[in-house]
């Protein structure tokens, strides 16, 4: 899939005029029968199956908040699958709706940025519940997983839940991710894909909890581990080009220390400082091929990547400051290529300065949990997005730097140590006060 790219200079591109504020659009039954029809080859070809639990207790005309673990692009086409013909909104992010606005609003689809605060998406979301009598499907993770395990929650899902005070399903898929792994540049491997779908919260189950506890409840919901559950189902992948791109996830060697060094290709992981190779089996295990293998699990030598980040920001060290191509969006009109720039990521956030001089951007830590970050973005390249509600910037590092995966692990821990330490002052101040 790409996206309408236009060459326009900085100062036109803030010109333009913004996108218009517009309520969630009821879909037609033809839209639905659409949406449905379009996904059937997909499922038919990874022979698609899905077990129900407890879903007799929702009625055939009661609406309700869908939740899905997000793992490629065939997420959608289950859930429209196993929706139809029940009308529902879909939450998708707002450059799914470049060029194509009409089409996706009348397929359902509710804009929203990502990683980037939204009060208007909650009432969007009302809207649709109350006003539509629509069903709202939601990917609370924002974006897909990068090592095939959960990504972080919003603390607003509780919130909103408690807000729409409908009852809650949740579609969890197996194998998709396997198919389809986001750093494997769209190459779909062979797997069978299957889905549950549960009824998890009943509006009286919901109006007894706190956010807090519905908080918990969709943790538990979404945590899993897709390299475990190929390797613990036998899940045979035996496609000659299953580690290509693995180094975007895997970037740093655990031998050398080397970032951006390490090369997917093939069946294979090697770093190109040191030279250790690893292979990548058929069913997703990690195995050294010269020496004793650091790692024999992705989602753990992740982790360790994680660890290494986190004490990187405790000690000060962490920095990235890096030459990227920008692209910018204002309106669903197209996203506008404006030239050049550098992107800046340390313990203040992010800083983005550009365009000759005239752009500068700044971010703090405390603006999102999470960091929208993509690989092959529209087929353009690995890309990493900043910004607001009034323009968000596309920023793709030059010269084929693997930084994705760290910064956004790098945003997501920072926010975390932020928060803490606002807490804690927060805390403090209290104590003195009493």
């Amino acid at each position: 899939m790409k996206i309408k790219v236009r060459e326009m200079d900085y100062e036109a591109v803030l010109a333009q005029s913004k996108t218009a504020h517009r309520h969630p659009v009821k879909p037609a039954p033809f839209f639905r029968w659409l949406l449905k029809t379009v996904s059937a080859g997909d499922l038919r070809d990874t022979q698609f199956t899905v077990e129900k639990i407890g879903m007799e207790k929702l009625g055939p005309k009661e609406p309700c908040l869908v939740l899905m673990n997000h793992s490629s692009f065939i997420d959608l086409k289950i859930a429209s699958t196993l929706l139809y013909p029940r009308p529902f909104n879909i939450v998708c992010t707002s450059d799914g709706f470049v060029g194509k606005e009409w089409l996706m609003r009348h397929i359902g689809c509710v804009p929203t940025a990502k990683f980037v605060p939204d009060l208007t998406l909650l009432k969007d979301m009302a809207y649709s519940v109350k006003k539509l009598g629509c069903s709202v499907l939601m990917y609370p993770e924002a974006s897909y997983t990068f090592d095939g395990c959960a990504t972080p929650l919003p603390d607003s899902v509780g919130g909103a839940v408690r807000l729409l005070g409908v009852p809650v399903v949740m579609i969890r898929t197996y194998g998709a991710f396997a198919r389809d792994p986001l750093y494997n540049n769209l190459q779909l491997r062979k797997v069978k894909v299957s889905a549950t779908m549960t009824y998890l919260l009943s509006p009286e189950e919901i109006r007894e909890k706190s956010a807090e506890e519905i908080n918990m409840i969709l943790a538990e919901q979404f945590d899993f581990d897709n390299f475990r559950w190929q390797q613990e189902n036998r899940v045979k992948i035996d496609e000659p080009s299953r580690a290509d791109g693995l180094n975007r996830v895997l970037y740093k060697c655990p031998h050398c220390l080397a970032e951006g060094r390490t090369v997917g290709r093939g069946t294979e992981l090697r770093c190109e400082a040191c030279g250790r190779t690893y292979e990548l089996d058929e069913y997703g295990r990690l195995a050294a091929k010269d020496g004793e293998a650091a790692f024999d699990h992705v989602p753990d030598w992740y982790r360790w990547e994680r660890e290494c980040v986190r004490r990187e920001l405790e000690e000060g060290t962490y920095r990235l400051d890096i030459p990227v191509d920008i692209l910018m969006m204002v309106n669903m009109k197209c996203v506008y290529r404006v030239g050049e720039g550098r992107l800046c990521h340390d313990a203040e956030g992010f800083s983005l300065e550009g365009c000759g001089g005239r752009l500068h951007y700044r971010q703090s830590p405390l603006a999102s949990y999470g960091l929208y970050a993509d690989y092959f973005w529209y087929e353009i390249g690995d890309m990493i997005c900043v910004g607001d509600n009034k323009v968000l910037y596309y920023c793709f590092p030059k010269n084929g730097e693997d930084v994705v995966a760290k910064t956004r692990i790098a945003a997501e821990e920072l926010y975390r140590i932020k928060r803490a330490e606002k807490r804690g002052g927060r805390r403090t101040a209290e104590e003195k006060s009493e």
